[in-house]
């Protein structure tokens, strides 16, 4: 086996094990750790082989990927102590947590002092594009080692887009994407639980705005499969949205950008948060304001009417 069918995986959770089931399923040798011992034996079960800790992975395997909560994880599993700096296999590391511009450039310059290349690889789709092998994939670092991980990627997801040379530019082009798709939920939420309370039908609302000017991510895909049913699994939590959002904004900040609506979106998801729904799916924002106008956007089909 090469050692293009060798490699790592840290951070196990719904999105990482999702794109490891990928990488296994492509025959690629993989080394896995997570502090949950028992998401390693679910990746183990199918193949892959657990380790101790990143330093063992790094050890194994000479691509190594994270995907992990936020910025002070991924700094202490890239050069913190028992991270994968100083593993003796480890070549090229890929961070597919979306954590900002500077904690990457930050990571890049860490282990580019110990020659190991830092591919910045956020992703998009949440956890049911991973398990469907449909996620965008944002790539940026050095060329050689794009080159190295690119078959391993297109293994993860249908599209892959290559944005630089530079660490960090992948994370931005995230966050542009994550702070459009978060201001797009609020307004359909917020324009759809208006429409229901003036006593128009939320399946006929959907229909027609998918077919005027007012479609977008949140009316085509995450209404209709979450929210109209009223089951509200759509794969990603308030709490992450609120993350990126805070993110984006700070990054704006540090460029000096003005972000007038993207202040405004910020406070909507940060009041689900502040009443406790940080762990709800995100499309579970819309219930806070049904609640206020004392209406639900559910689907009325087959004779049910909105609990």
């Amino acid at each position: 086996m090469s050692d293009q069918d060798v490699a790592g995986f840290v951070g196990l959770g719904a999105m990482g094990a999702a794109i490891a089931r990928r990488l296994l399923q492509a025959g690629v040798r993989l080394h896995v750790y997570d502090p949950d011992a028992s998401r390693m034996q679910a990746l183990a079960a199918l193949g892959a082989v657990a380790h101790e800790g990143p330093r063992a992975v790094a050890d194994a395997a000479p691509v190594v990927y994270a995907c992990l909560p936020g910025a002070q994880v991924s700094r202490q599993v890239a050069y913190g102590e028992g991270g994968v700096l100083g593993g003796r296999a480890l070549r090229v590391y890929v961070e597919m947590s979306t954590i900002g511009r500077t904690p990457v450039m930050d990571i890049a310059r860490a282990l580019h002092e110990h020659g190991v290349a830092v591919v910045d690889a956020p992703v998009s789709g949440g956890p049911r594009g991973a398990q469907a092998g449909t996620l965008s994939i944002i790539l940026s670092g050095p060329a050689q080692a794009r080159e190295r991980i690119r078959a391993q990627v297109r293994a993860m997801g249908k599209g892959v887009f290559e944005v630089g040379e530079q660490p960090g530019q992948a994370q931005m082009m995230k966050l542009v994407n994550n702070l459009i798709s978060a201001a797009n939920m609020v307004s359909a939420y917020e324009a759809l639980v208006l429409g229901a309370k003036a006593g128009l039908d939320p399946d006929q609302m959907v229909e027609i705005i998918n077919v005027s000017t007012g479609r977008n991510s949140a009316t085509l895909d995450k209404v209709p499969k979450s929210i109209l049913p009223g089951t509200f699994d759509y794969g990603a939590s308030i709490r992450t949205i609120h993350k990126d959002v805070t993110l984006g904004l700070e990054e704006a900040q540090a460029l000096r950008v003005p972000m007038w609506l993207g202040h405004s979106v910020r406070q909507a998801w940060e009041f689900a948060v502040t009443q406790g729904g940080e762990d709800l799916d995100f499309t579970a924002l819309i219930r806070y304001m049904e609640d206020w106008a004392g209406v639900q956007v559910r689907s009325r089909k087959n004779g049910k009417e909105p609990a």
